[in-house]
């Protein structure tokens, strides 16, 4: 079946009730999980950390539509929701849209995509990969970890990424912004009382976004640019290079359909709220629990810095 064009699927736009409706539910989880994990009693505090791991998830979702300028018809509105969804994805805002722009327009070029070229082929030494290893093997979500603090907040990088002034100065002025207010929940709640409230719902939010972040590009051949000048590949085109996984029902609604990975890459501008309307089944899509009992049996140095060409583990 022949994927369709970009130019029959132009009728899937944002909309502002749709838009609206999501981020609505984002607040509304968070606020029932605030809520009950701020009760005494250990079953509302369970709820509570259940319901606020969700709500970490749907906030990375908001923000990723927000910077896509799908969530709403308007910039404006767009900008707004996605400063509030960074806070609570932990991602300065301005540091997400430039580097996220950068990542769909070289996906598929792993030495250029600055959000793979950390996996790209080189020389690692015993202790990268062993702490690697036992990171994957014991449920540590490192990579979700390094996946903000090398993208997102590394300042220097992001420097050298993005040489205008308009754009270093959006980049500073978010994270710095940012920082401050987790300064001031910090010490305004007390650090124990913060974790006590949200640390588990966190961690749980965090070893999901491994599972989806990985399913998303690891394993999966890219190509290798070698410092040569290339040419990106089209949105179309990029189905190749990608994965998606299939949560339930429900859970691929509230997160947008964020697991809709490669229908994600080939549309970027159709809303993930728009995209189960494409008539399109990607080539590479796998049930979420096969993919996570496949992958977790793969050592994490093979899942991260090879790919299926070189192992043969299709999954």
């Amino acid at each position: 079946m022949e994927p369709p064009r970009p130019s029959e699927l132009l009728h899937l736009r944002p909309s502002n009730r749709a838009g609206l409706a999501a981020f609505a539910a984002g607040a509304a989880i968070t606020t029932a999980g605030v809520w009950l994990a701020s009760r005494a009693g250990l079953v509302s505090w369970t709820a509570g950390q259940l319901a606020l791991a969700i709500a970490f998830l749907q906030w990375f979702a908001l923000l990723h539509e927000c910077g896509h300028g799908t969530l709403f018809r308007t910039r404006r509105l767009n900008t707004l929701a996605g400063h509030v969804a960074a806070a609570f994805a932990m991602m300065p805002y301005a540091s997400w849209t430039s580097v996220h722009r950068r990542h769909h327009r070289w996906t598929g070029w792993q030495d250029v995509d600055p959000t793979a070229v950390q996996l790209a082929p080189r020389p690692r030494g015993r202790l990268e990969r062993a702490l690697v290893n036992a990171c994957w093997r014991c449920w540590v979500p490192l990579f979700a970890v390094a996946y903000r603090a090398g993208n997102y907040w590394h300042l220097p990088r992001l420097w050298r990424m993005f040489p205008r002034r308009d754009d270093r100065a959006r980049i500073v002025r978010d994270t710095a912004l940012l920082a401050a207010l987790y300064l001031f929940v910090v010490l305004a709640a007390g650090p124990l009382a913060l974790l006590r409230a949200i640390g588990p719902a966190l961690a749980l939010a965090f070893i999901a976004e491994d599972m989806l972040l990985l399913s998303q590009h690891a394993h999966v051949p890219q190509h290798l640019s070698h410092g040569a000048v290339v040419q990106p590949f089209a949105a179309v085109e990029q189905e190749a290079f990608t994965r998606s996984l299939r949560l339930p029902a429900w859970l691929s609604t509230l997160l947008l359909h964020f697991d809709s990975h490669e229908l994600h890459h080939m549309y970027p501008f159709v809303p993930g709220y728009r995209l189960g309307r494409v008539r399109y089944e990607p080539a590479h899509e796998v049930d979420w629990w096969t993919w996570m009992r496949a992958s977790r049996r793969v050592a994490g140095e093979v899942l991260l810095f090879q790919n299926r060409a070189e192992t043969g583990w299709e999954v």
